[in-house]
């Protein structure tokens, strides 16, 4: 089969095309034929290694996992010997988490990880919710508490996560003010936000209103100043890093450790987001799909070939909403 693999830590060029052998499913596998990828943060700073500490996790020398990608949607081919409740032909959904592999044409994943589709979804749709939607859900209702009527603030709307995000903080019946660069306005607005604020042109941590929740995508703001944007007791949601760029050994890390030494210490609850791969978040997903509270976003949709020019673009464009792979 084809697949973009990496042998090196490095830039986007390190990524090739290459015939690999199909895998063959373990006895609590299922067997993947893709149709779609997505790309995430995570893929480019998986592909160089970066922040350095990373490699704790992704392998020290070089990339344990061979194959890229983690957000996948398709077909089963065929299952293992212990699979009961997918069978071949069906479409599914998943999120690889470190082990990766969804830039191929075909993809070994435990059953665990693996969820119906939403069935008014493309593949292309289905493939962008994996990570950035259980990164917004986790976010939202499990973090945040939000609850209907809480004035929810979302730092980095229109992207891969916040444009999920945003959706579903109205799914909850929140108020929520999206935060955004000009070009962004009119999306984030469509899908759905109160109100939004263009970020080159006012400061939403000096603005008059205050929110129960604020959700940081970004990590361009300090603690401080996000603290401001709350209310007295509201809740504050690290999910950022966005603005990092690579090239020191802890990168965002920093930042989040500052959040858990200044959690007991204010009135102001603030959560560090951590998520783990897993059908139950997927079907949460798929059920506020079907009902039509969410619709991912794609910015760009390139071929597997192009899997090198597409994270290319994710590094360094600005991507709005997602970017997919389509096979």
């Amino acid at each position: 089969m084809k697949a973009i693999v990496q042998d090196r830590y490095g830039p986007p060029e390190t990524l090739t095309l290459a015939d690999v052998p199909t895998p063959r499913p373990n006895p609590d596998e299922v067997l993947i034929r893709v149709e779609a990828a997505s790309l995430n943060a995570y893929d480019w700073h998986a592909m160089r290694g970066d922040p350095r500490m990373a490699r704790l996790a992704l392998g020290r020398v070089r990339p344990r996992a061979r194959i890229r990608g983690r957000d996948v949607a398709g077909r089963v081919e065929d299952v293992g010997a212990d699979v009961q409740g997918i069978r071949p032909g069906d479409a599914v959904f998943a999120d690889l988490g470190d082990a990766n592999g969804a830039f191929a044409e075909y993809v070994c994943v435990p059953e665990a990880l693996v969820a119906p589709r939403p069935a008014n979804l493309t593949p292309q749709q289905a493939a962008a919710l994996p990570l950035a939607g259980v990164t917004a859900l986790v976010g939202l209702r499990d973090a945040g508490r939000v609850e209907p009527g809480h004035r929810v603030l979302v730092n980095g709307a229109s992207g891969g996560v916040g444009t999920l995000a945003v959706q579903l903080a109205k799914a909850l019946g929140a108020t929520v003010t999206g935060v955004c660069s000009t070009r962004n306005v009119d999306l984030v607005r469509s899908l759905g936000a109160d109100h939004v604020v263009d970020y080159t042109r006012d400061d939403f941590t000096r603005a008059a209103g205050r929110h129960d929740v604020v959700f940081d995508l970004v990590g361009n703001r300090s603690l401080t100043a996000l603290r401001r944007a709350s209310t007295p007791t509201g809740t504050l949601v690290l999910s950022g890093g966005g603005v990092y760029r690579g090239g020191s050994l802890v990168g965002p890390v920093w930042l989040m450790a500052r959040g858990r030494l200044l959690a007991p210490l204010v009135r102001q609850r603030v959560v560090v987001l951590s998520t783990t791969p897993g059908r139950d978040h997927l079907d949460t997903l798929r059920a506020h799909a079907e009902a039509g509270h969410l619709t991912p976003v794609i910015d760009r949709a390139y071929p597997l070939d192009e899997v090198p020019e597409a994270i290319r673009y994710l590094e360094g464009e600005h991507a709005r909403a997602k970017v997919v792979i389509t096979l």
